[in-house]
C-alpha cells in the first residue's frame, strides 16, 4: 500500500512540474521577444525617410586679441572681439528628416538647418527637391520643412503615442550618419522622460547606434510608427557609445502641429518662478510628502496672478493633472493651448484651493519681456532663464539667509539651474554680481540693461564680476 501511495505522489509531482513548465513557457511565448530580423521592417520603412543638406555660408573673421586656452571662461568672452576679414565661405552639413505628409511635409532637427542658405532634401530613390522651412522650434529642437513633390509620390509614417513606450521596448533608427545614408540600426529603449537641458524636454534614450548625421531622423518601434526623432547622443569621442536621446513623438508632434497651423509654437504661460519642494520644504509646510511646484513668486499681470497666485503656494494640480515634481509643471502648460481657463489645485497655509486660470502665451510673454518679471507684492528678483540662474536685489532678509557681510552693493544669485550656462562658469547660489562688463551693479535693472545691449551689440557673452569666498572673479556667460 505504501509503494502505491509513493507512486501517486511521484507522478503528482511529475504532473506539478510538467504543468509549472508548460505555463512557464506559455508566458514566455506571450512577452515581446527580439524580432529575427529587422530587414522587412527596414524595406518598408526606408522610402519614408530622406537625406537632408545644408548649404550655410560663413564669415570668417580675424582675431585681434589673444587667444586663451580651451575652457577658459574669458574665451567666449573676447569671441566678440573678433573681427570680419571679408572673406566667406560655404560650408556643407548633412542630417536626416522623415516624412510625415504625402503633400510634401518633412521633420528633421532644428539644429540641422538652422542659418542655411538653401536645403536639399534627397528621396531614398536619390531624387532632391529644395525645401522651404515652414517653422522652427529651438527649445525642442524641432524642425518643419516643405517640398514641392509634383508627380513624385510620397510615402508617410506616422506617430506612435510615446506615453505606451517602455523600457526595455525594441526599436529602430534609420538616418544618414556620416553621409552613409539609408543606415538602420536597432536596439531598445534605456529610458524615458529625459530632461538634457531645457524645461520642456521630453527624450527618450536609446542605445540604437546613432551616430552625427542620424539627427532629424525617425526612432521607429516595432509597428513601424514614428516614436521619437533622433537628436543627440552622449559620447566624449564623437561616435556612438550606447546613449542617444531622441525627442518623443507626443512633443514632437504637439510642436509639429503648431509649426504647420501658425508657423511658429504657441505655449501655454502660467506667469510663474516656481522650484522644487525638498523634503525640508515640505516639513515645514505640513505636506507628508514633498511633491508639486513651490511659487517663489508670480508675473506682475500674468494669468497666475490674475487667478490669485500667491508667493508660497503649492501647485499640486494643473488642469487636473497631478505635479509629481516641479519639471512637470511647465511641459503640461506650454502643452495646454492658449487661452485655455483650466483649474489650478493649490496649497496654501495647509488647505488645498482650487482656482480657474486663463493662460497666456509664453512666446508673447518672452517678446514682451514678462518672462521672470516679478510683481510688485514680492521681493525685487527675477529669473534669467537664458544665463541659468535667479537673482535678489540685495536685503537684510536674503544677506542674513546667505551669511553674507560687509557687503551693500549688488545682486545675490539665489538658485542656480542645472546645466545651464551658469552652472558651467562655476556659479552658485549665495554669489553677488557686483559688475557687468564695466558696470557697477546696484539693481537688476543694470543687468537688464547690460543683456539689452549685448544683444544688440551681437555679442555671444556677457561679462560678470561676481564675490567669492576669497575675494572676485570675472565669469563670462554665454548669451543665448
Amino acid at each position: 500500500m505504501s509503494h502505491i501511495s509513493n507512486c501517486f505522489k511521484n507522478y503528482g509531482l511529475i504532473l506539478s512540474v510538467n504543468i509549472f513548465v508548460l505555463l512557464f513557457s506559455i508566458n514566455l511565448a506571450s512577452a515581446k521577444s527580439a524580432p529575427e530580423s529587422f530587414a522587412d521592417l527596414a524595406e518598408k520603412l526606408s522610402p519614408s525617410v530622406v537625406n537632408i543638406s545644408t548649404t550655410t555660408v560663413i564669415e570668417q573673421k580675424s582675431r585681434e586679441m589673444p587667444s586663451f586656452p580651451p575652457g577658459s571662461p574669458f574665451e567666449d568672452f573676447f569671441k566678440q572681439f573678433e573681427k570680419p576679414n571679408g572673406k566667406k565661405r560655404r560650408a556643407q552639413s548633412l542630417g536626416s528628416g522623415f516624412i510625415i505628409d504625402e503633400t510634401g511635409y518633412i521633420i528633421t532637427n532644428n539644429h540641422v538647418i538652422d542659418n542655411a542658405e538653401k536645403i536639399m532634401v534627397i528621396l531614398y530613390d536619390d531624387t532632391s527637391f529644395e525645401a522651404k522651412v515652414v517653422g522652427k522650434d529651438p527649445k525642442t529642437d524641432v524642425a518643419l520643412l516643405k517640398i514641392e513633390p509634383n508627380k513624385t509620390k510620397l510615402k508617410a509614417v506616422k506617430f506612435a503615442d510615446s506615453n505606451d513606450l517602455r523600457v526595455g521596448d525594441w526599436v529602430m533608427a534609420i538616418g544618414n550618419p556620416f553621409g552613409f545614408g539609408g543606415t538602420v540600426t536597432a536596439g531598445i529603449v534605456s529610458a524615458r522622460g529625459r530632461n538634457l537641458s531645457g524645461s520642456y524636454d521630453d527624450y527618450i534614450q536609446t542605445d540604437a547606434s546613432i551616430n552625427r548625421g542620424n539627427s532629424g531622423g525617425p526612432l521607429f518601434d516595432m509597428n513601424g510608427k514614428v516614436v521619437g526623432i533622433n537628436t543627440a547622443i552622449f559620447s566624449q569621442s564623437g561616435g556612438s557609445v550606447g546613449i542617444g536621446f531622441a525627442v518623443s513623438s507626443n512633443l514632437a508632434k504637439q510642436v509639429t502641429d503648431q509649426l504647420k497651423e501658425f508657423g511658429r509654437t504657441k505655449r501655454g504661460w502660467l506667469g510663474v518662478l516656481i522650484q522644487e519642494i525638498s523634503k525640508e520644504i515640505a516639513d515645514s509646510l505640513g505636506m507628508k510628502t514633498a511633491k508639486g511646484a513651490l511659487v517663489s513668486s508670480a508675473t506682475e499681470g500674468g494669468p497666475a496672478e490674475k487667478a490669485g497666485v500667491k508667493t508660497g503656494d503649492v501647485i499640486l494640480k494643473f488642469n487636473n493633472i497631478e505635479i509629481k515634481n516641479m519639471k512637470e509643471l511647465p511641459k503640461v502648460v506650454a502643452g495646454t493651448p492658449v487661452g485655455e481657463s483650466v483649474p489650478l489645485v493649490i496649497l496654501r497655509n495647509g488647505n488645498e484651493l482650487t482656482l480657474n486660470v486663463k493662460l497666456g502665451e509664453l512666446e508673447l510673454a518672452e517678446k514682451e519681456n514678462l518672462i521672470g518679471k516679478t510683481s510688485s507684492k514680492d521681493a525685487k528678483s527675477k529669473q534669467y532663464d537664458k544665463l541659468g540662474f535667479v537673482a535678489e536685489e540685495l536685503n537684510s532678509k536674503n544677506k542674513s539667509k546667505f551669511k553674507l557681510k560687509n557687503i551693500d552693493k549688488g545682486v545675490i544669485i539665489t538658485s542656480v539651474k542645472e546645466n545651464s550656462s551658469a552652472q558651467d562658469a562655476g556659479l552658485t547660489a549665495g554669489m553677488v554680481i557686483i559688475r557687468v562688463g564695466q558696470i557697477e551693479v546696484n539693481s537688476l535693472k543694470v543687468i537688464d540693461e547690460a543683456i539689452k545691449n549685448a544683444r544688440k551689440q551681437k555679442r555671444k557673452a556677457l561679462l560678470l564680476l561676481v564675490k567669492v569666498e576669497n575675494g572676485s572673479r570675472f565669469v563670462a556667460l554665454e548669451l543665448k
